[in-house]
């Protein structure tokens, strides 16, 4: 769930309308044509952080330092942002440490959500992010980390918004899993509202946020056949939010991946295996690189 900052349901902004939804997401056999979350594991949870983190902004690159290689995002540099942090669990005083989100103010980070068998939100999300950050390498992309459990909690969600804008990245993914109730599956992809006040300003990144959340959901579902959210979205796969300082206060395109409800058994399962979190990691690829290139 992204901790970033995740408030409840009811707090959620504007939705974008089924009909403009649906055409964006292309669910469709044809495809797409081109180019934060409560404390620990309630139900509809989320991520982000940073404020009362513990270094300066610091971003994990890849452990290779060999040359990438040379292909069609070559030139252009994606932040993956792996929701929460293991660490968090034993540095609840600091987590908990209020930071500006740009339209108020909410705890630095949370520990993230789990599965009923114990496997944190925090190991799949660094998981799914190393493979993710691999496949796009691969494409001759330049990538960073948020964090790569190189520091020992955080970031909060301040600084993680501004490790991507430093970067001047081309896109931001911030991954996560949802703790919601049982029977709720499926994944969502939340886009940033269009916020102004306050420190923050969305409305350069709200249109091409919305197109990288699209091209995202349409090609996840392919990739790994989860469905869009049955709680979150209208089914559409996409949910726009007001509430996160993660992207409140983003300068470049960036997006929210709910990948599935860690609480409910079904969704669990897929959670909880290797080959789904590659099956996940490749659709998040196809996603990026469907918007990268436009």
């Amino acid at each position: 769930m992204p901790y970033d900052d995740s408030p409840p349901p009811t707090r959620r902004a504007r939705p974008l309308s089924v009909a403009a939804a649906l055409a964006a997401v292309c669910l469709t056999a044809a495809g797409c044509g081109g180019a934060e979350a409560g404390a620990s594991g309630a139900a509809s949870p989320r991520a982000g952080a940073d404020a009362a983190s513990p270094a300066p902004a610091k971003t994990s690159a890849s452990p290779a330092a060999k040359p990438l290689p040379e292909g069609p995002l070559t030139g252009r540099t994606v932040v993956i942002d792996p929701g929460h942090h293991p660490g968090n669990r034993d540095h609840t005083r600091e987590i908990n440490e209020q930071v500006d989100i740009g339209t108020g103010r909410k705890e630095c980070d949370t520990t993230g959500t789990a599965t009923n068998d114990g496997y944190p939100e925090a190991r799949f999300t660094l998981d799914v992010s190393h493979r993710l950050r691999t496949l796009l390498e691969a494409e001759g992309a330049r990538v960073r980390l948020t964090h790569d459990t190189d520091r020992p909690f955080g970031p909060c969600i301040d600084e993680r918004a501004r490790i991507g804008n430093e970067a001047k990245a081309d896109a931001v993914v911030s991954v996560h899993a949802d703790g919601s109730a049982v029977g709720n599956r499926g994944f969502h992809v939340i886009l940033p509202a269009e916020v102004k006040g306050g420190g923050a300003d969305t409305s350069k990144i709200v249109k091409s946020s919305a197109d990288l959340g699209a091209r995202i959901a349409g090609h996840f579902a392919r990739a790994t056949g989860s469905a869009p959210s049955n709680y979150i979205g209208g089914n559409t796969g996409l949910d726009t939010r007001d509430d996160l300082g993660g992207l409140n206060l983003s300068t470049v395109p960036k997006v929210f991946v709910e990948c599935g409800n860690m609480r409910d058994p079904e969704d669990a399962a897929l959670l909880t295996a290797a080959a789904w979190r590659q099956k996940a990691a490749q659709g998040l690829a196809d996603g990026i690189t469907s918007y990268l290139k436009g």
